[in-house]
């Protein structure tokens, strides 16, 4: 039987490993709030958690849709806008790998650095 947890994690492991093939992308950033959360949990389902499965966070997964939340950090000489475009586009193109096509999917998400 799989559990809503195992189809999250799923979901937000499909969803890092397309974002993370976008262009400009340097690495998946989670915060420390969610290091603290993927090292709690991962003690409690003995699995290992990665940092960029960490920096995406799903919410609200309803019959109203899930909300993706995303954290990058890009490559200096990309301009920003562009690569939050492409990971919008990729974080839904992953989603739907694990999603049914009626589920609505909105995508935030959030530059925390520049390297």
């Amino acid at each position: 039987m799989v559990t809503r947890a195992q189809d999250d994690r799923r979901l937000v492991e499909a969803v890092a490993a397309a974002v993370g093939e976008v262009p400009g992308v340097a690495f998946l950033r989670p915060g420390l709030a969610e290091r603290l959360r993927a090292a709690a949990s991962a003690r409690r389902v003995n699995s290992t958690p990665t940092a960029s499965a960490s920096a995406v966070r799903v919410r609200g997964a309803s019959g109203d849709g899930i909300t993706l939340e995303v954290f990058v950090v890009v490559h200096r000489g990309h301009r920003a806008l562009d690569v939050v475009r492409a990971v919008r586009e990729a974080a839904v193109r992953g989603a739907r790998t694990t999603l049914s096509a009626r589920v609505p999917v909105r995508v935030s998400v959030t530059v925390s650095g520049i390297v």
